[in-house]
């Protein structure tokens, strides 16, 4: 793995795939626990969550679905601070354990959208999953059950993450070079 130039930025590896797949194993395993006998409908958030959403159900040995909702609150590198939902949930979640599947946890303003959504469709219980959580960059308290990892507060791309709707094939994720 060496730098890696997309559009006008440069970017070094810093979590390879093994790893990152490791990490999607273990929190698969943990909801293999947790959720036994619930039968969880993960709601995956496009479009950066579709890689780990696909390897985590992959990895999930209970009985379980699957849907999509997606939500927009970047442009470029950072945060717009307007979440506009795109595309709505069809399911009925009334009674259901739903697991929000999510690429990055940064402010926690996306994820407590969703939860307020959610909550308004009656679901037995919400829980959070995320790939990548920065918890310095949390600015509204959440309990986020599932996390694969905890990284700084750096920019990244790779595995479903994009800088300008680029880099989601790239199988590491990389770290934008100041």
């Amino acid at each position: 793995m060496s730098l890696l130039t997309i559009k006008d930025k440069t970017f070094r590896p810093s979590i390879p795939e093994a790893e990152i797949l490791e990490r999607v194993q273990a929190v698969a395993d943990r909801i293999n626990r947790d959720m036994a006998g619930k039968n969880p409908l993960l709601l995956a958030v496009l479009n950066g969550s579709f890689i780990f959403a696909a390897d985590l159900m992959r990895r999930i040995t209970i009985p379980c679905e699957i849907s999509f909702v997606k939500l927009a609150s970047y442009q470029g590198t950072t945060s717009t601070g307007k979440i506009t939902e795109v595309i709505g949930i069809n399911e009925d979640l009334t009674n259901r354990t739903v697991i929000i599947v999510e690429d990055i946890v940064e402010s926690g303003l996306t994820m407590k959208r969703m939860i307020e959504t959610l909550g308004t469709r009656n679901p037995a219980s919400i829980h959070i999953c995320t790939l990548l959580l920065k918890p310095e960059r949390l600015a509204v308290p959440l309990d986020i059950e599932y996390v694969a990892m905890e990284i700084p507060n750096d920019f990244i791309l790779g595995y479903g993450l994009d800088y300008d709707q680029q880099g989601r094939n790239l199988r590491d994720i990389y770290t934008l070079v100041e």
